[in-house]
């Protein structure tokens, strides 16, 4: 690629970054931090779900090179190169229509790394202004980092045409994203408002309920994970009807090339087509392992529910759970509608967002390194 396209390219990213900014810019203080903050969880959230709309559109290899397209900095400049991959393959991944989502893509991508270097430097220098008395700035430099290997595991993906290990873990690379952003946010709120001190019966209700909001998080991410191994493998249909699977509560099943990792995607690691009973294994798996889910989940809302500052985090996960059911099941009824299917990836992400806040709500109310108000005055000094 060019130097002249990648800085247009890189222009491109800034652009993108530059409208959140402007909003960012319009807040005060410790205010503006915080804002950025959330402004990087909302489009981390937006970039997740655009993510699946690229992977469920087939729009992964829209561009077949990276960071641009064809050498180019966009399909506009790469159209000719474009329109030849149409006439010769009119149904093949690469179209006008294909490129775009995934440049688009590309451009909100970068437009977070972006903001992301903004808030890491802005950490840095509030921590340095205050001598260490603003909050610490690592967990900004880890959400730097993060981005940068999330960057890369996104050239992976296009360089190794989609092969299904490496676009699952770029997936979780980036809900991973998404949490953290999330944990950060949820310390500036309680930096700026900080919590009233507990009840020592509620007290003891957070200790008993935080194993439980850990193990929330850790079955969801199992799920997430093997969510992804059904979208990349292309096995959301293997099982077209519920709650039998091919008629079948144990259908025929192939679990040990569903399940081999490093292998190109359709293929076994021997090179033959991937059988059937292999996608039905990956489907069988992440359908039965919901149920895992909704229970744990449930519990943990369940136990959330009436504790103090945790209610309507814990209604909020009731619903999104329960909607999340129901878009998984539909996406089987109706054969694999395009909008349903974006909807359970957006609802995945949410479930991140939630779960995320209740261990970060617990585990701030229950931590002896909880911020103090002489700490938010100290980052409001900061930030400002």
């Amino acid at each position: 690629m060019q130097a002249s396209n990648f800085i247009l390219l890189a222009l491109t990213g800034i652009l993108a970054a530059s409208v959140p900014l402007s909003m960012v810019w319009m807040a005060t203080g410790s205010r503006r931090y915080r804002k950025l903050a959330w402004v990087i969880v909302f489009f981390t959230f937006d970039l997740i779900v655009f993510g699946g709309f690229t992977r469920l559109t087939d729009s992964g290899l829209g561009c077949p090179d990276w960071p641009g397209c064809y050498g180019e900095a966009n399909p506009f400049l790469a159209h000719e190169h474009i329109a030849a991959a149409e006439a010769l393959m009119p149904t093949g991944p690469v179209t006008k229509m294909k490129a775009w989502i995934e440049m688009i893509h590309r451009f909100l991508a970068m437009g977070i790394g972006f903001l992301i270097i903004g808030l890491m430097v802005a950490s840095w220098l509030a921590w340095r202004r205050s001598k260490g008395r603003a909050a610490s700035p690592w967990l900004p430099t880890l959400l730097f980092v993060w981005v940068c290997v999330q960057g890369a595991f996104g050239a992976w993906t296009v360089t190794l045409k989609l092969q299904p290990v490496i676009v699952t873990l770029h997936l979780l690379f980036g809900i991973t994203l998404l949490a953290l952003a999330a944990w950060l946010g949820g310390r500036e709120d309680y930096l700026l408002h900080p919590a009233p001190a507990l009840a020592p019966a509620d007290a003891l209700k957070l200790r008993r309920l935080r194993p439980l909001a850990w193990l929330a998080g850790a079955v969801l991410l199992v799920q997430l994970a093997l969510g992804g191994w059904v979208s990349t493998n292309y096995a959301t249909l293997a099982c077209n009807d519920f709650p039998l699977c091919q008629g079948q509560i144990v259908p025929d099943m192939d679990f040990e090339h569903g399940f081999t990792l490093w292998r190109e995607l359709g293929k076994t690691a021997a090179g033959h087509y991937l059988p059937f009973s292999a996608l039905t294994a990956i489907h069988w798996v992440h359908r039965n392992f919901a149920a895992v889910v909704v229970l744990v989940l449930g519990l943990a809302a369940w136990r959330a529910w009436r504790l103090p500052g945790l209610h309507g985090t814990a209604r909020n996960l009731v619903l999104v759970l329960s909607a999340q059911a129901f878009t998984g099941i539909a996406t089987v009824f109706f054969s694999f509608p395009l909008a349903i299917a974006v909807l359970h990836n957006a609802g995945a992400a949410l479930l991140v967002l939630l779960v995320t806040m209740l261990n970060y709500k617990v585990q701030y109310q229950l931590g002896s390194k909880s911020p103090t108000h002489a700490h938010a005055a100290a980052a409001s000094a900061g930030h400002s």
